[in-house]
């Protein structure tokens, strides 16, 4: 009974969103961008922040708190003034526009004062188990519609720095969706007062700290438990270690380089240092691992026990 609750809550909450998202493409695309377009979209975001409170399973919750929380508000508040994966509304039909919108995927092409523009130029070199869980939900939406999952990882255990760790290798729609939404417009903002070269520090920064506060949202809802700010410190930290990198290599022009076997060692040891340390404690304390393990015997038993039977096994 628990289970058929929580899949009806899934649901629910899945048309509801689909349903803002029709507001925002057949009402909210008739208003000018900017903070007239905003103010209409802001009631779209509150509504994607109270949804995922219907769920309470990890392998339902987790995604959904994912998509909605995180990477669709993120897209429409760019949407907002002509940035980002939704700027090209105008040319795109209804299905792509909610899909875009609602998943990690994106166009093949978008249109651009008048021309198309191939979005693949960015492709990740190989497939991991995480990435291959979230192109399930998306395989029947690029199958149908002709739209590109978007690349999540890229050998993180290649990498020489924590720098290109970060922007390059790991969990790439994150910075592929922080780059528009904060750091190039705190970038800007600063530029005028510190110079371009200056302004990015602050920029990342600012950056690593919403990605740290967004982290922080994901464990409330996932836990319910007051938050202790541990993976916000996380990413505060490494925020600050990458500022500190890219200010050493400014310094020495790339005059000078670490070995790279011995630069990954270290990005790969302090990462694990750190997320020992930081970013799994809540996890592991608030019973977010053995809760997803539960689920997992769970979803078996609902297969031997209804599945199996239908399928004549």
């Amino acid at each position: 009974m628990v289970v058929n609750v929580e899949l009806q809550n899934f649901i629910r909450v899945w048309f509801a969103a689909i349903g803002a998202l029709c507001y925002c493409y057949y009402c909210v695309t008739r208003i000018p961008s900017g903070i007239l377009r905003l103010l209409f979209v802001l009631p779209v975001v509150y509504f994607f922040l109270i949804l995922p409170l219907d769920l309470t399973s990890l392998h339902l919750g987790a995604p959904t708190i994912f998509y909605l929380v995180w990477l669709s508000n993120f897209k429409i508040l760019l949407f907002c003034f002509d940035r980002g994966p939704l700027s090209s509304y105008s040319s795109l039909p209804l299905l792509h526009f909610l899909s875009i919108a609602l998943l990690p995927v994106k166009p093949k092409f978008v249109i651009r004062d008048g021309f198309k523009i191939s979005t693949q130029s960015v492709q990740s070199t190989e497939r991991v188990p995480v990435e291959f869980v979230l192109a399930i939900t998306v395989v029947p939406v690029r199958a149908l519609l002709g739209l590109e999952i978007e690349p999540q990882f890229n050998e993180p255990y290649l990498a020489t720095s924590l720098q290109d760790f970060w922007g390059r290798r790991w969990n790439l729609m994150v910075p592929g969706i922080l780059r528009p939404a904060v750091y190039f417009p705190v970038r800007a903002i600063l530029t005028s007062s510190l110079g371009k070269e200056l302004a990015s520090l602050p920029a990342i920064f600012t950056t690593f700290l919403v990605s740290g506060l967004m982290h922080e949202l994901i464990y409330y809802y996932l836990s319910r438990v007051r938050p202790t700010w541990e993976v916000t410190w996380f990413f505060v930290l490494h925020g600050i270690c990458v500022c500190i990198e890219v200010t050493v290599k400014k310094f020495f022009h790339g005059g000078w380089q670490m070995n790279r076997v011995v630069s990954g060692v270290l990005t790969l040891a302090f990462v694990a240092w750190t997320g020992d340390w930081l970013f799994f404690p809540q996890i592991i304390r608030n019973g977010l691992d053995q809760k997803a393990i539960n689920e997992c015997y769970v979803m078996v038993d609902l297969v031997k026990d209804r599945l199996l039977p239908v399928l004549g096994i």
